[in-house]
């Protein structure tokens, strides 16, 4: 099995990941990806799609991440890998879509308006 090259982007944060197969080890900027993402939560985004495919621990997963906070970063990671998932078997497509899993998240930060303290908040209204 050949190197599999895909791309994932949430907010700022773009993840590239080479995918091949080993012993399951994820590679996160040269540090183990326990590492890099504090939380638990984060864990679980980032190994949801290997979970419902069955496929912990056949996958040796090197990423290099950019951009953004670290749950951009971790969720742009899940759609990469998802992503190579579904180029090494297209049966897991029905599964991964099913979980929402091969959809980029469009949601972006609003900008701050001019006459405003943020995007939508207003300063405070004075009758008199």
């Amino acid at each position: 099995m050949d190197v599999i090259h895909t791309l994932g982007r949430r907010k700022k944060a773009i993840a590239r990941i080479y995918l091949q197969e080993g012993k399951g080890e994820i590679t996160v900027n040269k540090r183990n990806f326990k590492d890099f993402f504090p939380m638990g939560t984060l864990h679980y985004v980032v190994e949801q799609p290997l979970l419902l495919t069955d496929s912990m621990g056949k996958y040796n997963i090197k990423v290099n991440l950019n951009g953004g906070g670290i749950t951009g970063q971790a969720e742009a990671l899940r759609l990469a890998i998802s992503r190579a998932l579904l180029k090494i078997d297209p049966e897991f497509r029905p599964v991964l879509k099913e979980n929402g899993l091969l959809k980029r998240d469009p949601r972006m930060v609003e900008r701050k308006k001019p006459g405003q303290p943020k995007a939508r908040k207003k300063f405070q209204f004075s009758k008199r």
